[in-house]
């Protein structure tokens, strides 16, 4: 129950699907948990059940894209828990499903700005903060599709991507600061995103939809939020304390073939 018992741990994208299911694990474990969202009613939500279950907990407005914006929640988190000790960067989007000749440059450079600079942005506001606490964890939430191609959404693969090599980096340049950098590779989660993309290629059972991903997996199932918010818990934690670089895949053995 105390696995990261008085650490603050921010978590962008944290008010639904696996962000809200590392906030929950995080509280449990004895975390401050600051959630970072532009889902507002949702953050807030879940801030008063993890308030009422004895955790310090309080959500901000952030669009990860926003520099600006990062910057400044940043400073209020460190001002407001007196430290960071981890950063979970969870925010992500899907995008369009086209192949690469039919995407416009808007459509690319969305994702691209929520998916990477996103993870550039956050990491790059909380290092002076992890430095001040002595060092940290930062985990980024690349995915399976940073480690292999499906042959569809071409934004989301190149942004996944991007992000498996920034936490390899990243883990490089910070590791004499006690800052580990580590990327947790998911297979399907059943999340809004995962049910909106399947909603997005024309599913109209969702029931058989989800019946056709579970073969995707060895194992024959989707995961859960919780199974990769568990990984999560492990990175943040001082089990974790050798750990830098490293990609955690979380997949059911999607890419074991």
């Amino acid at each position: 129950m105390d696995r990261v018992k008085g650490k603050t741990c921010i978590i962008t994208g944290g008010a639904l699907g696996i962000g809200r299911a590392c906030a929950l694990r995080l509280a449990d474990e004895g975390g401050h948990i600051a959630v970072f969202d532009i889902l507002d009613e949702a953050g807030a939500r879940l801030c008063e059940e993890l308030a009422a279950k004895g955790a310090r907990t309080r959500y901000w407005h952030v669009d990860v894209a926003d520099e600006a914006q990062v910057a400044a929640a940043m400073d209020d988190v460190a001002r407001h828990f007196g430290s960071v000790h981890v950063l979970v960067n969870n925010a992500g989007i899907a995008g369009v499903d086209k192949p690469t000749h039919e995407i416009t440059e808007a459509q690319w450079d969305r994702v691209q700005a929520v998916n990477v600079k996103g993870v550039f942005f956050c990491t790059k506001h909380a290092i002076a903060h992890l430095r001040h606490a002595g060092g940290g964890s930062i985990i980024n939430l690349s995915s399976i599709y940073g480690l292999v191609g499906a042959g569809d959404v071409p934004p989301y693969h190149a942004a996944k991507g991007a992000v498996r090599l920034m936490s390899k980096n990243d883990a490089l340049i910070y590791a004499r600061d006690r800052i580990r950098v580590n990327s947790i590779h998911p297979g399907f989660i059943w999340t809004p995103m995962v049910e909106g993309y399947l909603r997005a290629g024309g599913a109209t059972d969702m029931e058989a939809a989800r019946r056709g991903v579970d073969q995707l997996h060895p194992l024959g199932h989707l995961g859960e939020p919780d199974d990769i918010a568990w990984g999560v818990v492990y990175l943040a934690s001082e089990e974790a304390k050798f750990v830098t670089g490293s990609e955690l895949v979380i997949d059911g053995g999607y890419v074991a073939r």
